[in-house]
Order: structure tokens, then C-alpha cells, then sequence
């Protein structure tokens, strides 16, 4: 596990965007942990946010020349990478897409840079997929191509098969998919911090019925 993974889970729960308890997911299961990048909802935790997501973008090495951040909340995620990359030298442009088409001033449902090139789409999670198949339209209907997603928590869980919803979206579209941390990753973190032991259980069994590896 990388130092900025161990240092993103912690700085999740601290913020309680990464909770352990019984949470309902979209797909009707009852997960042990819910993360909710809603959360990260001042002016710190975005700035931080935006650094662990440029360093998992620099180390895996994807080559991209801008950003795409899906509405809504791919929005501020898009803006605080950018700023993270700039301050390590890379400045990229990024964009991001209106829910309806505006009909006056520059109209048009795309607001930022105009999508060229290769454009690495960034989200929070990655659940059905439907969000990143919209990203990937928009992208290829202004001419450019879509090279990756970069998400901030992989589940690894099952998504319409028996493959992950994170595997479905590379399968589907072609594109890697990276993220920050991964449910494995939480589970090594558990491990070693005692005040948390009581939900190791419950996450591993989780993954157990539900895992993908």
C-alpha cells in the first residue's frame, strides 16, 4: 500500500467521509462501510483531496492532456486536481459537463476547456458504471478520446456479473481504471490500527460473499 493510500484512508475516516456501520448500496446490498466524497466539503479536505488524487494519476503513469469531471460531483473534483497537478508542474486544462443545455450566453452543455486530445475522466466511485458510459459519449462526440477514469475508492465488488463494476467499465469502454485506494487496501488498514478492529470482520466478510479480487 502506498504512503498517500494509507494517508487517504486515515484522512477519510477522520473526516467521516469513510464510515463503518450498515449501509445500503445502490445495488441493495448492506455494506459494512460507506464513503461519501460529498463530505470533503471545505476548503482543506478539497486541497487535500486534489493532491491524493494527482498522485495516484502521476504514478500510474496513464498519459492524458486534460481532465473531465461528470456533474455534479466530478465538478470541484476536476477543479482540485488540476490545481494539485499544476503546483507539481504539470498544468492541464480541464472541463466539465452542464446536467441540461444551456440556451443563451456560450450555450452548449460543456463549461471549461473545449475536449480535445486524450481526457482522463475523474469521479468519486464507481458503482453502475452509468456515469462514466455518459463521460465517455460526451467525450468521443466533441472529437477527442477518453484514455482512463480515476476514482477515489474502488470497491472490488461485484457489479451486473461476476465481474467487478470497476473491471465492467474497463471491459465496456477500453480504458484503465485507477484509484486512490481499493477495499483491499482498507482491510490492510484495519489491520493495523486497533481502534478499528471491531469492523475488520464484517468488511472481510463482505468482501468474502461480494469481493472481487
Amino acid at each position: 500500500m502506498s504512503d498517500f493510500t494509507q494517508q487517504f484512508i486515515q484522512f477519510a475516516i477522520q473526516k467521516q467521509v469513510l464510515r463503518f456501520g450498515e449501509f445500503k448500496t445502490k445495488a441493495g446490498r448492506l455494506s459494512p462501510y460507506f464513503f461519501n466524497a460529498g463530505l470533503f466539503n471545505d476548503g482543506e479536505s478539497l486541497m487535500k483531496l486534489g493532491e491524493f488524487y494527482a498522485a495516484a494519476i502521476l504514478k500510474s503513469g496513464i498519459r492524458f492532456d486534460m481532465l473531465f469531471g461528470p456533474a455534479y460531483k466530478g465538478i470541484t473534483l476536476a477543479a482540485s486536481i488540476a490545481i494539485a497537478l499544476a503546483r507539481q508542474g504539470h498544468n492541464v486544462p480541464y472541463a466539465y459537463n452542464r446536467k441540461e443545455a444551456k440556451d443563451h450566453g456560450e450555450g452548449g452543455t460543456i463549461v471549461g476547456a473545449p475536449l480535445a486530445g486524450n481526457v482522463l475522466i475523474v469521479d468519486d466511485v464507481i458503482s453502475a458504471g452509468t456515469s462514466v458510459r455518459e463521460s465517455v459519449d460526451i467525450i468521443r462526440s466533441q472529437g477527442a478520446t477518453p484514455c482512463g477514469v480515476a476514482i477515489a475508492i474502488d470497491r472490488q465488488e461485484r457489479g451486473l456479473g461476476e465481474l467487478s463494476a470497476v473491471q465492467e467499465v474497463q471491459r465496456d469502454n477500453g480504458i484503465p481504471v485507477i484509484s486512490i485506494a481499493s477495499l483491499a487496501d482498507l482491510i490492510r488498514y484495519l489491520e493495523g490500527a486497533p481502534e478499528l478492529q471491531t469492523y475488520k470482520p464484517a468488511v472481510e466478510r463482505y468482501r468474502t460473499e461480494f469481493g472481487v479480487i
